[in-house]
């Protein structure tokens, strides 16, 4: 068996199954082995009830004490037992599962994991793993079990048996980094850490496993991008535009001043377009400190000399406020500049309108979501092309936004703060800007960082917040329940919601399984003032902006990293009104609390992703991903932030040296791990 065998000729994996694995992206052995498992469940010694620990996921072994209940609610019913040993009793509960009254004897033995989670005054576990009779968890104790992304109708020992299958038959194969490069950085051998990553024997196996495929990852998007930086580098541009009165007319008319740093960025990006060679540079600006505009500045002055001027934003409902906006801003300043929106969801017939305008250079200025880079698009004369959320779309996305034009001028902008060094590295094809600064009129955010206890009490602020005519998100960090990972999850946080604020209030979710449709639809929704709460998982990141909104609570908030955190608080805090950040965590432990504290003291993004940096450490690799930037399928640039260092030295050493090796590492589709 190699890489090129076909999914369905495992063992046990017929056409039926076959068709799970295909809408997950895998049809191949080699897809199967690259579908790395997204947390492992470590299976550690029982602890006594005394020594439970809230926010902790932990085992407890006791004997079934008293009845079993089930709730009247038919709709999310709740089963709940007790466990007693000898040092105390712990309420269990699972929400939907009735079923469970006839699984337990009074007095019987139990083995019970889970989160440990506090409701009023007493600790519970919620939604734990059962292992009844005990033995069943003695087979698995000590052990790291993989868990993996699932869809519906596979489960997670399904795609295990196929793993396991495919790692014991599969045919060694070459290593196809250089072996001083992997002595050099301390290295696992390649067929050793895919075994590794999936069936771990202990942490120390699952460490190395993961930093050699994380480096392979970050390895082949360096080498992709030092490519890229070397066909580009001082290419002349078709479009060496002049000064523009325009943009100094909409400056002078706005009613506020750009900062120095919005200042100081205009005049990088207006040199670069004045310089007869080709634009390539990013800016890089926290939440709300002014990027729209200056990309705004840069649209306008391709479009007044007689060019178009093209951005792409992550969603259609972000595309649609940047359109109306501009529109709005030209009309005011009386600038005779045509505006053009394009998303996908737009009918067949104004689709084809925008495409013959675009085609003709009636629309100076082209808003839009993926649709812009669609083949029956034709530009006239793309001068600019500028993206929003640059690392939504990946590099070959933006490859292909600039192919629509004679080598224009290219602008990416991202609200993502990394660390000056990490952003040279991932950036490496582009000139930076920096916008450090916030303006002077923008209300910091009040934030505060507390525990479940706060929970009833927010609800009231997010009610008289509501009354006031506000609106209110709040986070969660998964969609559905798992029987693996205790978290508050967005469709029964909604329902538990709505009975808890009653009927005057609209609570909608929310989530990243949802049709592309359906999502538009409620954040138009939420943008319009018909829904006052949603509840979302971190779907909304980017992508949405609503001045109405005034609060962002984040339950689990242990459970994401800073700079991700951060992200999710520049939700609110973007229109006239003082706003406000509730962090709510389940955790006690002092790493957890010394982390959140960053964010009650700074709303610099900047600052955090430096503080963040500092205190991740090798225990952080487990469970969920912590930053979402960039689309690898392993490395995270925060946690990875050693690593991808090495990569970047060891890419300039392919660069210098070895050739040979990297066309080796591009044939190599094990490294395959980033969307290009």
């Amino acid at each position: 068996m190699n890489e090129r065998t076909g999914i369905t000729e495992l063992k046990g994996i017929g056409e039926k199954t076959g068709a799970l694995f295909y809408k997950l992206g895998i049809s191949t052995v080699g897809d199967l082995l690259r579908y790395y498992p997204g947390g492992y469940d470590v299976y550690e010694e029982p602890v006594p009830v005394s020594e439970l620990e809230e926010g902790r996921v932990q085992t407890v072994s006791g004997a079934i004490w008293g009845r079993v209940q089930v709730s009247p609610n038919r709709r999310m019913p709740v089963t709940t037992v007790q466990i007693k040993d000898i040092s105390g009793t712990i309420k269990a509960m699972w929400f939907r599962m009735p079923f469970l009254r006839s699984t337990f004897a009074a007095g019987g033995k139990v083995t019970l994991r889970g989160q440990v989670m506090r409701r009023g005054r007493e600790l519970v576990l919620e939604h734990p793993e059962i292992f009844y009779p005990c033995i069943k968890y003695e087979e698995k104790l000590g052990t790291l079990q993989p868990r993996y992304p699932l869809t519906k109708g596979l489960t997670n020992n399904m795609v295990t048996k196929a793993v396991r299958q495919a790692v014991e038959h599969l045919e060694l194969c070459t290593d196809k980094l250089p072996e001083e490069l992997r002595l050099k950085y301390g290295l696992a051998e390649y067929n050793y850490a895919l075994r590794g990553i999936h069936f771990p024997e202990d942490k120390e196996v699952f460490y190395h496993a993961r930093e050699r495929l994380v480096f392979d990852e970050f390895l082949e998007f360096i080498l992709s991008l030092r490519k890229m930086r070397t066909e580009s580098t001082r290419l002349r541009s078709a479009f060496q535009l002049s000064h523009c009165a325009e943009t100094d007319q909409l400056l002078a008319g706005l009613p506020y001043e750009l900062t120095k740093a919005q200042k100081k960025v205009w005049t990088e990006i207006e040199s670069d377009m004045q310089s007869g060679f080709v634009m390539s540079r990013l800016i890089q600006g926290d939440v709300g400190s002014g990027k729209t505009i200056i990309a705004v500045l840069a649209l306008l002055a391709a479009a007044c000399q007689g060019y178009q001027g093209a951005m792409m934003a992550p969603t259609e409902v972000l595309a649609k406020q940047h359109y109306d906006s501009i529109t709005e801003l030209f009309s005011e300043y009386q600038i005779p500049v045509r505006t053009e929106l394009l998303t996908g969801s737009m009918t067949a017939k104004a689709k084809k309108e925008a495409y013959e305008r675009i085609a003709e250079g009636g629309s100076q200025i082209i808003l839009g979501t993926h649709a812009l880079i669609q083949s029956k698009v034709n530009y006239q004369n793309l001068a600019l092309v500028i993206t929003d959320e640059q690392h939504r779309f990946g590099v070959r996305q933006r490859e292909l936004f600039a192919e629509k034009g004679s080598t224009p001028h290219i602008l990416v902008m991202s609200a993502t703060p990394i660390p000056r060094t990490l952003a040279i590295i991932l950036y490496g094809d582009l000139d930076i800007s920096v916008i450090d600064e916030l303006p002077a009129d923008r209300l910091p955010i009040k934030n505060c960082v507390v525990d479940t206890g706060y929970r009833q009490t927010a609800y009231r602020f997010i009610e008289k917040q509501v009354m006031a005519g506000r609106q209110c998100y709040i986070i969660c960090p998964m969609v559905e329940e798992s029987e693996h990972l205790e978290a508050e999850n967005v469709m029964d946080y909604t329902a538990m919601l709505r009975e808890e604020l009653g009927g005057r209030i609209q609570a909608e979710y929310l989530h990243g399984k949802m049709k592309q449709s359906e999502k538009d639809e409620v954040m138009s929704r939420f943008a319009a003032g018909e829904i006052q709460v949603l509840v979302s998982t971190t779907v909304i990141e980017v992508g949405i902006n609503n001045p109405n909104a005034t609060v962002m609570m984040v339950e689990n908030a242990e459970r994401f990293g800073l700079a991700q955190l951060h992200q999710l608080r520049g939700r609110v805090g973007r229109g006239k009104h003082q706003s406000y950040c509730i962090f709510m965590s389940a955790s006690k432990t002092k790493e957890t609390k010394k982390r959140l504290e960053i964010l009650n003291q700074t709303n610099d993004g900047f600052r955090i992703a430096s503080e963040d940096l500092k205190l991740r450490g090798p225990g952080d690799l487990f469970g969920i991903r912590q930053s979402g930037l960039m689309d690898f399928r392993l490395g995270d640039v925060f946690q990875d932030a050693a690593v991808l260092k090495n990569a970047s030295e060891a890419a300039d050493w392919l660069l210098a040296n070895e050739s040979e090796s990297i066309q080796n590492l591009e044939k190599n589709e094990k490294t395959a791990s980033v969307i290009l």
